[in-house]
Order: structure tokens, then sequence, then C-alpha cells
């Protein structure tokens, strides 16, 4: 599902280079769900928008989902993320002026039609938000903007899910109904892919990792939560 072999990222700033990801290689499987842990600036994000097919490696070999991302133009990439790829941020990037349900439509490629309309309304019942579903962004707490932001992600289907700090400005009771949500969808046989900078992913992930000064290493196993 997703490879990563001896992928390496170097930015050049005004105080010289600078090392974002050091010959990180590692295997996810099909239906796996992979927390990977890190401080502030320990290469997270960069992880992620490589796996993403968003940032260019400076070398190494990136594969999802049968793809090998960087040898595809930038046109091909974007069709690979539309159709298989789903992103949740810490942000939500939920789009203001429209409504919840719009806003779960949204993640949608292409043209949106009667049954899409029907699927996107019984995520929104299924995540607890049928009475915001008429509502924009600007009324919602923090945890109904990120299940939001998550049933988007989850409508299309996609193989893999990649999730970027998705609990980081959430209490610890909606941080773990987002992670029950990921955990749900992995058991159906997605693939899920966590990072943050704290533990509270592991208890539901089969595989934990830890990025520091962009060297991974992995984590004893721990069971998938139930």
């Amino acid at each position: 599902m997703i490879t990563c072999e001896q992928v390496n990222r170097t930015f050049h700033g005004p105080g010289g280079e600078v090392r974002g990801l050091s010959e990180v290689s590692f295997t996810v499987a099909r239906g796996e769900f992979v927390a990977v842990q890190g401080a502030s600036g320990s290469g997270k994000s960069t992880l992620l928008l490589t796996l993403g097919g968003m940032l260019r490696p400076s070398s190494g070999r990136v594969v999802v989902n049968g793809h090998e991302f960087y040898r595809l133009s930038a046109a091909e990439r974007g069709r690979v993320r539309a159709e298989g790829i789903g992103f949740v941020f810490q942000l939500f990037h939920l789009v203001p002026y429209l409504t919840v349900l719009d806003n779960v439509l949204a993640g949608l490629p292409g043209s949106v039609d009667s049954t899409a309309r029907k699927r996107a309304a019984a995520l929104v019942d299924e995540f607890g938000l049928s009475a915001r579903a008429a509502h924009s962004p600007a009324t919602l707490s923090a945890g109904e903007r990120q299940r939001t932001a998550l049933a988007r992600a989850i409508l299309k289907q996609p193989a893999v899910i990649l999730a970027d700090e998705p609990t980081g400005s959430l209490d610890p009771e909606n941080a773990a109904a987002v992670f029950r949500h990921l955990a749900a969808y992995q058991q159906r046989g997605g693939t899920v892919m966590v990072v943050t900078h704290g533990q509270d992913a592991a208890p539901f992930a089969s595989r934990t990792f830890r990025l520091a000064q962009g060297q991974l290493a992995e984590l004893n196993a721990s069971p998938t939560a139930r």
C-alpha cells in the first residue's frame, strides 16, 4: 500500500541546509493503522506531504497504492491523490460558505449525483452531525468541524487516509471520537496513517513509529483498539 525507500528531503534556508527526512524507509500494508509520533519540527508534516504526492523528496522512492508518485507528472499525481487519498488536517480546511453536508460532498472528485448525496447524508448521520447538516463551519465546535472534515475524507472511500495532527486542537473526548472513526474505517478495510506529537493515536494503531530529526524508528507494536 505505502512504501518509502531511503527517502531524503533537504531544505535550504538562511542558516544553511536542513534535513527534513533522513533515509526514511518503511512499508505499510493495506488495512493497517499506523501512527507516527514526533515533536514539532521532527519532520511529520514533511513525511505526510511526501506520501501525499505534494512534496517531492530530494532522493528516494515513494509508492502509494501501486503508484510510484514521483515518476508521475503533476497532473497524474493530482488525479491519483483525488481518487485514492483522503486527507485530514488539524486546521480542518472546511469551505466557510458551504454547509456541513456540502463540505462533506466537496471531497468527491467530479460531479455529485443523488446517490452521492444519500451517502453523504448517511455519513453525516453516522458522525452525529445530522442536526448540523445545514449549518456553516463558523457555527460548529472544533470537534464538529473535525468530524465534518473526516466525513469528507471518508466519503470518496479512498484507499488510504493521511491525517496530520487531526486531534491537535481537540479536547480528549473529541480526540478519542476522531480516532474511533478512523479505526472503524480501518476495520472496514481502509489504510490509515496518522502523524501526531502525542501518544493518543497509539492505542488505536497496529504499529507505531517515532520520528526525530527526520529519522524514523518503529516502536513496539500494539494491539489495535476495538
